[in-house]
């Protein structure tokens, strides 16, 4: 058996740094127990229930976590999600598994048609997929896999398989989506986002005729409870984007909805920062990607900061403007490592102000200003937290000093993650769960915290080699 393989068999289902006492920890046996019936053996579903497939920001949070479990494990998770990339770039939002009945899920691939809508953009001919994409955490999910087992990695040859996937990706975004000219990626659905029915949605949603209700069935209202899921009339102009984006052959371009997001753009350019690690790692440079990671963080606080709230903003490419609404996609780019001081500062203040209440009125940081005029702490991305969010804000904090605000955050994700049983997202004032339990990245990231408690992201900063 040559060293690849005995690396393998020795770590398939073992931590590199393993600790008896973490993880004996109940909130790590109920975490992996969770990890491991959402696992197919290729990849890990959100929920067995109410999301039967892959999703791509699902699998690099849970890459991220399972990482603690089995660093081979999670490395597989990120190359099953890339083995479905289409040949312009793009990561499919999903990733269909053959063996679940269409009717599980909606939209199903006989609605996106991959693989004959999507031939021209280069869809792939052995798997199904969706034709929108979701935020690219991928870059910064294989740099934290690989620093797991560094030697397992190399062995795989794991980085270097990954990195003209990953750099594509990241193509694919900065050019083929720079539909307003200022450097940001766009999305044009709100499911890109990843925040499906934020109230910053709301406005540009607002030009889009919705598809008629008798053309779709939803099948998420089999799961969870239709006053905390988006309303029908929103799944309508979901589902007309999202048609007509597959109608034009999902050619990037004009169309009614095109949004410059802050999360979105921020999670860009943490894993730009990650991929020149990568990049470094590979004895391919590196400093050309930091370089390009903190224009785009310029542009981002150029086109997206608005000083009055306190707070990055989404702009309305359509309808020419800065959508006035306070989300946490917001805030999100606390997680940037060469934001200004100043914008640190007003972030801090933003998050823990009566607009989202961070260690006074709330538990975990909400997704909507909880003043706003649309705030409803159950239903779906319009005031619940989730866990994704509150761990990015976590890693903000802790990154930029704020260690006080990050412990208490810390452990009230913890608490909150094992007292809700690992919900999909839960009321940001009591924590009480809501949408589906035992959800993957709820579980992955409670682990993350668990295991890294000091762990930040300034090591993206360093700066190594001179070819990008």
């Amino acid at each position: 058996m040559d060293r690849t393989a005995q690396l393998i068999a020795h770590r398939t289902e073992t931590s590199v740094a393993y600790d008896p006492a973490l993880h004996a920890h109940p909130l790590h046996v109920g975490a992996a127990r969770v990890l491991e019936q959402n696992w197919t053996g290729t990849s890990t579903v959100p929920s067995r229930g109410l999301y039967p497939h892959q999703w791509s920001w699902d699998s690099a949070f849970i890459a991220i976590g399972l990482r603690h479990l089995s660093a081979l494990r999670a490395q597989t998770e990120l190359e099953t999600l890339l083995s479905a990339q289409w040949a312009d770039g793009r990561v499919p939002h999903i990733v269909f598994n053959p063996s679940v009945p269409l009717d599980a899920y909606f939209p199903s691939p006989d609605f996106w048609r991959s693989s004959t809508a999507g031939r021209a953009a280069g869809a792939p001919r052995g798997v199904e997929t969706s034709g929108i994409v979701q935020p690219p955490v991928h870059a910064l999910a294989a740099w934290l896999v690989h620093l797991a087992d560094p030697e397992l990695s190399r062995a795989r040859g794991f980085l270097a398989r990954l990195h003209p996937r990953l750099a594509a990706w990241h193509r694919y975004l900065l050019h083929r989506r720079d539909l307003g000219g200022g450097g940001l990626a766009s999305v044009v659905h709100p499911w890109e986002q990843g925040m499906d029915n934020a109230p910053s949605w709301d406005a540009p949603l607002a030009r889009v005729t919705p598809a008629p209700a008798r053309s779709f069935r939803r099948a998420d209202l089999d799961h969870g409870a239709p006053e905390d899921r988006p309303t029908d009339l929103d799944y309508g102009r979901y589902v007309r984007l999202a048609a007509d984006y597959r109608d034009r052959g999902y050619a990037d371009g004009p169309s009614d909805f095109a949004v410059e997001d802050p999360s979105f753009n921020a999670l860009l350019i943490a894993s730009e920062h990650a991929l020149a690690r990568i990049a470094h790692e590979l004895g391919a440079g590196g400093t050309a990607r930091h370089a390009r990671a903190e224009r785009l963080t310029a542009a981002l606080i150029e086109r997206l900061w608005d000083p009055r709230t306190g707070q990055f903003l989404c702009r309305d490419l359509r309808g020419g403007g800065l959508v006035h609404e306070r989300g946490v996609s917001g805030l999100v780019p606390l997680l940037l490592p060469t934001l200004p001081r100043d914008t640190v500062v007003s972030l801090v203040r933003t998050l823990t102000g009566p607009h989202f209440g961070l260690g006074t009125a709330t538990r975990l940081a909400p997704s909507y200003d909880l003043l706003g005029e649309a705030f409803d702490p159950h239903r779906y991305w319009r005031g619940p937290a989730w866990f994704n969010t509150n761990w990015l804000l976590e890693r903000g904090l802790r990154l930029h000093g704020q260690r006080e605000h990050a412990d208490a955050l810390r452990r009230a994700l913890l608490d909150t993650a094992r007292e809700s049983g690992f919900a999909e997202y839960v009321d940001p004032y009591t924590g009480e769960a809501c949408g589906a339990t035992g959800f993957g990245w709820t579980a992955a990231l409670a682990l993350d915290l668990l295991h890294t408690p000091t762990f930040d992201l300034r090591d993206m900063r360093d700066k190594g080699g001179d070819r990008a």
